[in-house]
């Protein structure tokens, strides 16, 4: 089932008027990886599917892109680690890490009653700079996001990063992605920001589906046929064009389900 952790501050812009026509204007900004991202022809994130979802009070700007870390998208993230054994920062002549242009344009953009959807935990695993990113710096930079979206009068969500497809026998495997949907988890608690646990969602529908044992071995491929064929690209992540509508669908239904204000601009 999908956390409702952090209500405080969720209900957002309500739009309580009921028909589309009396409901204020808002953006949906969406921060991600590939997973997210537009793409295509494969793979195709979710982000991308999002808009057909509501009425025509909303826009969304997806400004995910593959193969980032929550850090490697925000910041200009150099090759070497520091004492921590974080990657360093590039920064400025004032000491301030420099960030990328992405974030300022989202930042300029962002008014009241918008609402920022943020889901990293991939890519940041890479035990190598500039990707890695460790649990505690994972969490603090997505308090970052969440109070400049707060600032701006806007509702920050938090989606734990989509499973990927492993199986046991007949058994979607659980608990990929770790340590990160944990720290999306306390983030959203120490922030007081709503979360979305899209990994439980998608390995839930995974086994739904029947998606396990995969066609043909143990790893999606291209010979990989039916279901699982049509719903993943060549490999064990990302999505084909069914497949991201299915998550698309599984992040809407639960903005229904935990009562977010956006709820209301839902078809």
């Amino acid at each position: 089932m999908t956390s409702s952790a952090g209500a405080s501050g969720a209900s957002g812009a309500s739009g309580s008027g009921g028909a589309s026509g009396t409901q204020p204007s808002i953006t949906v900004w969406i921060a991600g990886d590939s997973t997210v991202a537009n793409g295509g022809p494969c793979p195709i994130g979710w982000g991308g599917q999002f808009k057909a979802l509501f009425n025509g009070k909303v826009a969304v700007t997806n400004s995910a892109v593959g193969g980032r870390s929550v850090r490697t998208w925000l910041y200009n993230v150099q090759d070497t680690k520091d004492s921590a054994g974080e990657c360093n920062l590039a920064k400025d002549a004032q000491g301030n890490p420099t960030v990328q242009a992405r974030w300022t344009a989202m930042l300029n953009g962002m008014k009241s009653g918008d609402y920022l959807f943020i889901q990293f935990g991939i890519n940041d695993g890479d035990s190598a700079c500039p990707r890695h990113v460790g649990a505690t710096a994972f969490k603090g930079t997505y308090g970052l996001l969440a109070q400049a979206a707060k600032d701006r009068g806007a509702q920050p969500v938090f989606v734990t990063p989509v499973s990927q497809i492993l199986c046991s026998g007949s058994t979607v495997s659980k608990g990929t992605r770790e340590p990160y949907v944990t720290a999306t988890k306390e983030a959203g608690t120490q922030y007081g920001v709503p979360v979305i646990d899209l990994n439980l969602l998608s390995t839930t529908l995974y086994q739904s589906l029947g998606f396990c044992p995969i066609p043909g071995g143990g790893d999606v491929s291209d010979t990989t046929t039916g279901a699982v064929g049509a719903f993943f690209c060549d490999d064990h992540t990302h999505f084909d064009t069914p497949g991201a509508v299915r998550i698309a669908a599984l992040i809407a239904q639960a903005v229904r389900e935990q009562k977010l204000g956006l709820a209301a601009y839902l078809n």
